[in-house]
């Protein structure tokens, strides 16, 4: 009997590259398929069934022929113009009583209405627009579909009605979108089973049944334990994620929301592309290296720095700011005597500070909780779970399982092979963890300082880029 459960979980690269070659996407998922079931001396024929997640938003692009068209990653800034625009004019009042969120840079209903706007070729060429992980699916199945948790996310379907809506796309100036949007299919059901064509390129075996999948954040919750409202889940990855399991959404427009796998579960989300992927071009550009080993040293210069008054701060706005599309990545504060390790220091201090802005917005909200889960690339680094903990004020908790993108995946997965009765009783069954760590006691109150530093550069250096791009214009 089929014992393996395959999860795959498709994130952003923290490569500087806006567009992602979709086919090259597909052979590197067909090329790991088959080191994961060779490591684990397995077969397709051990495979009960496969779960998908992948990044939210962006934009992936089939032509009627099913073929590649194009592809735009939720790094991407290209549509940071069209999302004010439609910001300034009537979309976003159309828009958030129907999908819960405003629309912004690379949120799939933007980037599909900048191409319209600036590719139009490219636009009429349209015969599917996908998800990351919807292609992953389509490549293993022929099915066109997605679930209702990724698309939650996208701007183009209303929440409360799961289901894509003609108010909502005219809202975006996309009323003629709705050919090429796929069909919605409950996250833990069979979305498709494997095609002849992918079980030769991946060794699976054909028939095997794919689950629709998650958005990743809310694949990384369930991975991570989340399940059950008042849960609070954060993910420092390429994207600092941190969300609140909710039975029923905010009253509060500034905070974006997303479907879940089941009717009555919704997540608040607080988002932003200023996390752990600051690390990685830390790591690539100033220490030279991008393994296991270079990121052990960052951890230990930063164990070594004593927090103090006179430490550099870190903006860390590489990729943008959800705030202020203006702004960029700095640091400040600099004296002679500081060295990479405070660099490093100030960066993951000023990760915390960004994810602990985006938790005090959920928390004015109205969202409460009492500890989180913490999971993503950052969870991997002890000194920087202790920071979590301090900055945000309640215990942290991570997960045995560092892929807990891809662990949520295989609980959905279960639950389509029936393994499992719900994606409740499979988090019970596959979730465990690993290692709690408890806020410091405050002292001093140098942290709440320097935090409120933090937000006082951050505001001022946002209108001074805002007024410095309006000048060079």
């Amino acid at each position: 009997m089929s014992e393996l459960l395959l999860g795959l979980d498709a994130g952003n690269t923290v490569v500087k590259a806006v567009l992602f070659d979709i086919a090259e996407l597909w052979r590197n998922a067909a090329d790991v398929i088959k080191e994961c079931l060779s490591q684990a001396n397995a077969t397709g024929k051990d495979i009960a069934a496969i779960g998908l997640s992948g990044h939210g938003n962006g934009l992936y692009l089939l032509d009627g022929k099913n073929q590649p068209l194009l592809g735009i990653q939720s790094l991407d800034n290209r549509a940071a113009g069209l999302a004010e625009d439609l910001l300034a004019g009537d979309a976003a009042r159309r828009a958030y009583p129907l999908c819960l969120q405003k629309p912004w840079p690379a949120q799939t209903a933007t980037l599909l209405a900048w191409v319209k706007r600036n590719r139009p070729d490219i636009y009429r060429s349209i015969g599917t627009a996908f998800l990351c992980k919807d292609v992953l699916a389509f490549m293993l199945t022929g099915e066109r579909s997605s679930d209702f948790s990724d698309m939650s996310g996208s701007g183009l379907m209303h929440i409360a009605a799961r289901r894509y809506d003609d108010e909502l796309l005219a809202a975006y100036g996309l009323a003629d979108a709705m050919a090429f949007l796929p069909r919605l299919v409950q996250s833990d059901k069979v979305a498709g089973r494997i095609s002849a064509d992918a079980a030769r390129l991946t060794q699976l075996q054909a028939g095997t049944p794919v689950a629709a999948g998650f958005f990743d954040i809310i694949a990384s919750a369930l991975g991570a334990g989340a399940a059950t409202p008042g849960q609070a889940a954060i993910v420092a990855g390429s994207w600092g994620i941190n969300q609140i399991i909710l039975d029923r959404p905010l009253v509060d427009e500034r905070i974006f929301h997303a479907a879940t796998w089941r009717p009555d579960r919704y997540v608040a989300v607080e988002s932003s592309a200023t996390s752990a992927v600051n690390l990685e071009w830390f790591a690539r550009e100033i220490i030279g290296g991008h393994d296991a080993a270079v990121f052990a040293r960052c951890n230990d210069m930063v164990a070594e720095v004593e927090a103090g008054p006179d430490l550099p701060l870190f903006h860390p706005f590489l990729y943008g700011s959800a705030t202020a599309p203006d702004a960029k990545g700095a640091f400040l504060g600099l004296s002679g005597w500081h060295g990479k390790a405070h660099l490093l220091y100030a960066l993951y201090e000023g990760v915390v500070f960004e994810h602990r802005r985006h938790i005090d917005r959920l928390r004015a909200a109205g969202a409460r909780f009492d500890e989180a889960t913490l999971s993503g690339g950052g969870a991997r680094s002890a000194v920087w779970c202790q920071m979590f903990a301090d900055g945000i004020g309640v215990p942290v908790t991570v997960g045995d399982c560092e892929e807990t993108g891809a662990l949520g995946a295989a609980v959905a997965a279960g639950v389509a092979g029936g393994l499992f009765e719900s994606l409740e009783d499979g988090v019970a069954s596959m979730v465990r963890p690993k290692r709690r760590f408890t806020p410091r006691p405050v002292t001093g109150g140098l942290s709440d300082a320097r935090y409120s530093l933090y937000l006082d550069l951050a505001s001022m250096l946002a209108r001074r880029w805002k007024a410095y791009r309006s000048e060079i214009a």
